[in-house]
């Protein structure tokens, strides 16, 4: 019987997944052994913060996180202090209090692109919750004195299986994010290699052309997830990071430029002569060339060969319309925004001798969905809040605490509820587990380290493992984090199972009550979302001349709304795809628009400048009116008036023939953009 993958994966480990979950428990150990020895009030909050540190293994993303989970901490501790200082004498505002600055720090990690400080802003709502609920617990001994303890238990904990889980990283078989970079940024330039291939086949189809772009999208997100964390891993990070910035410009740049090719061909072919058809094979042939080769000095070569027979092509062509001029001019720089591909993933290699300066991407954020987010945490929190207000019973406190937690970490998951509902079982498994051990077993070596270790090495070891890989993490963190708080491992453990059994229901209520906020409180409807993120790519577009670093920044936000109506699309029936060409379409015109005014940046002529403006307005106008289904007219009346204003200042013939195929193929692009969505419009209807 062939087990499924999820359980196959678990049940048969490999060597990393086995160290992975060795290097955990020692991190655990040393948190606790830390904890214990200098006498802290609850030590298990330091093994809390060590689990949440094994997710990724990698030295620098521990490093990062690490730091993102201490600095969340005491910003965390230092809102608890200021809540109850101001509401020290009345509970119900200091609750209310609490619950907006839950709902601030879950919206503002949706407005941050890198996970690991996304898990800062979760650091800091739990720590605040912790430090308010704990002294309110004991409101009879609520000084300021004790405030102050309390906040300083909770950093201390937190901080101390940081430290150690970080050390342990490190300094025992401590694996490289640079390694990761790696293998991401290969991922990324074989797939890119494969989707210009398809791309320029006149046979390839819809369905091929959108699979290998979806994988792009995908490996673009990894590399620049993970892309930040190298920094802290030696003098050579930060130029690491630069090359995975330019890596992942310069591959959307090019998503950007090859549509003009692939849409041209198939939609216009009668625009081509056979000098250019013949052209585009050739490139076909050298990008199949360069993605069947494992080396990258033959890549590299195969580039330049392509970019001096291209640059021959040009001297030798003679175009018979300026279409055709800016064809022949685009091929060149298709293939100069390669090699700097492969130059980024040259640097990544070889560091030292490649040294490339990039401007990193810009991210795109969405206040509304910010919003919902926050107001769904909040309400997590609130009814945690309500339940322990109404009972004062100790295991409302996680109802309280470790959701809100969760909520913030899985808000950015496609889908949070099918990540909960893992987690939920990984809860029911460690529920039995951690009541046995707590109470069968852990009490009799209360203040006995070794003991301790012994007693929770085996469980946490198999959670652990299930922890290292991404198809069982949910599995392991939902048994990892419960089973260490309901032993709650210290000094002073005492055999109760009132206690237990108590927090043991708090723990899987909160989560079942997130579990049922996440499916009723959902983010925002796909098709309001969709409009939102194609009015925002329009504004972009209008806009784009402001920005001192258009191309990065540009790239950045498209690449975010491209993988967003990319991951909408995808889970529909209908397998158009409209939505995301057109988001491919607003990403080739962005590149446009900057070509187009870097061209003009020498001109002195004020009307020349003040026409570029209007065309730039009058090009997002008319992209939004395609999403209509209606195209903008005015556009191509603008276009003659820019043409003709160049033309007017003298320019060189050839810089005029460029801007007016520009201008050609754009309205060409725009017609058939509109012709579409009012088909999809129709069949709507």
């Amino acid at each position: 019987m062939q087990l499924p993958p999820t359980l196959a994966l678990f049940l048969t480990p490999n060597r990393t997944t086995i160290v992975f979950a060795v290097k955990g428990v020692i991190a655990m150990a040393l948190s606790l052994y830390v904890a214990m020895y200098l006498n802290l009030d609850r030590p298990y909050w330091a093994l809390v913060s060590a689990v949440f540190l094994q997710m990724r293994p990698e030295s620098g993303l521990v490093i990062e996180k690490g730091i993102c989970q201490i600095v969340g901490s005491v910003i965390g501790g230092a809102a608890g202090i200021l809540i109850l200082d101001w509401f020290t004498g009345y509970p119900l505002l200091a609750i209310g209090s609490l619950a907006v600055w839950v709902f601030l720090m879950s919206a503002g990690s949706v407005m941050v692109h890198r996970l690991n400080f996304i898990y800062g802003f979760a650091m800091a709502a739990m720590t605040a919750s912790l430090v308010v609920v704990l002294v309110m617990a004991n409101a009879a001994n609520a000084d300021s004195y004790a405030v102050f303890e309390v906040a300083q238990a909770r950093m201390s904990e937190i901080s101390v299986g940081a430290v150690c889980a970080t050390l342990v990283s490190l300094l025992l078989w401590p694996v490289q994010v640079k390694n990761v970079l790696r293998v991401h940024a290969r991922n990324v330039i074989n797939r890119t290699l494969d989707y210009l291939v398809v791309e320029l086949d006149p046979d390839g189809t819809h369905v091929d052309r959108h699979k290998q772009a979806d994988g792009i999208l995908e490996s673009l997100g990894a590399l620049s997830d993970d892309s930040s964390a190298v920094v802290y891993e030696g003098p050579e990070g930060s130029s690491r990071a630069r090359a995975a910035d330019l890596l992942c410009n310069k591959v959307l740049s090019l998503l950007a430029v090859v549509q003009i090719f692939g849409r041209l061909q198939r939609n216009h072919g009668e625009l081509l002569d056979a000098k250019v058809a013949e052209q585009m094979r050739n490139m076909r042939e050298h990008f199949k060339a360069m993605a069947k080769t494992t080396d990258y000095n033959d890549c590299y070569h195969h580039a330049q060969l392509l970019r001096r027979e291209l640059l021959h092509f040009r001297a030798s062509y003679q175009a018979p319309s300026p279409i055709l001029a800016r064809l022949t001019q685009t091929s060149l720089e298709l293939v100069a925004d390669l090699v700097m591909v492969l130059k980024a993933y040259d640097a990544l290699e070889n560091s030292q001798q490649t040294r490339l300066n990039a401007p990193s991407l810009s991210t795109y954020r969405d206040p509304l969905v910010a919003a919902i987010t926050g107001f769904r945490t909040m309400v997590v929190f609130l009814i945690g809040a309500a339940i322990w207000i109404n009972t004062t019973a100790s295991a409302a406190v996680m109802m309280m605490i470790l959701p809100l937690t969760f909520s913030v970490m899985f808000a950015r998951f496609p889908s949070p509820t099918f990540v909960l509902a893992r987690l939920l079982v990984g809860v029911l498994l460690a529920i039995p587990v951690g009541l046995y051990f707590g109470l069968g077993l852990m009490a009799q070596g209360a203040g006995h380290f070794a003991l301790l270790v012994i007693a929770m090495g085996g469980p946490l070891f198999i959670g652990l493992m299930a922890l290292a890989n991404r198809p069982t993490l949910p599995y392991g963190l939902g048994f990892c984090i419960p089973f260490v708080i309901l032993i709650q491992p210290s000094n002073t453990m005492t055999y109760a199972v009132d206690n237990s059994l108590s927090v043991a229901l708090g723990i899987f209520a909160g989560v079942s009550v997130l579990y049922w906020v996440f499916k009723l409180i959902t983010a925002p409807d796909s098709i309001l979302v969709q409009k939102r993120l194609i009015r925002s790519t329009a504004h972009d577009l209008a806009t784009i001349g402001h920005h001192r670093h258009p191309e990065g920044w540009f790239n950045g936000r498209m690449g975010d709304r491209l993988m967003r109506l990319a991951g909408y699309e995808q889970g529909t029936t209908s397998g158009t795809r409209y939505l995301t060409d057109l988001g491919l379409t607003g990403l080739n015109l962005g590149h446009v628009s900057i070509r187009l005014r870097r061209q003009l940046a020498t001109s002195h002529d004020p009307r020349v400048h003040a026409l570029l403006e209007q065309w730039q307005q009058s090009l997002a106008d008319t992209f939004l009116c395609c999403a209509k289904g209606h195209f903008n007219a005015d556009f191509r009346a603008r276009s003659q008036r820019l043409v003709e204003a160049v033309r007017k200042t003298g320019a060189a013939n050839l810089q005029v023939e460029l801007i007016e195929g520009t201008m050609e193929r754009l309205a060409l692009t725009f017609e058939r953009t509109a012709h579409t969505f009012a088909e999809q419009l129709a069949k709507q209807k």
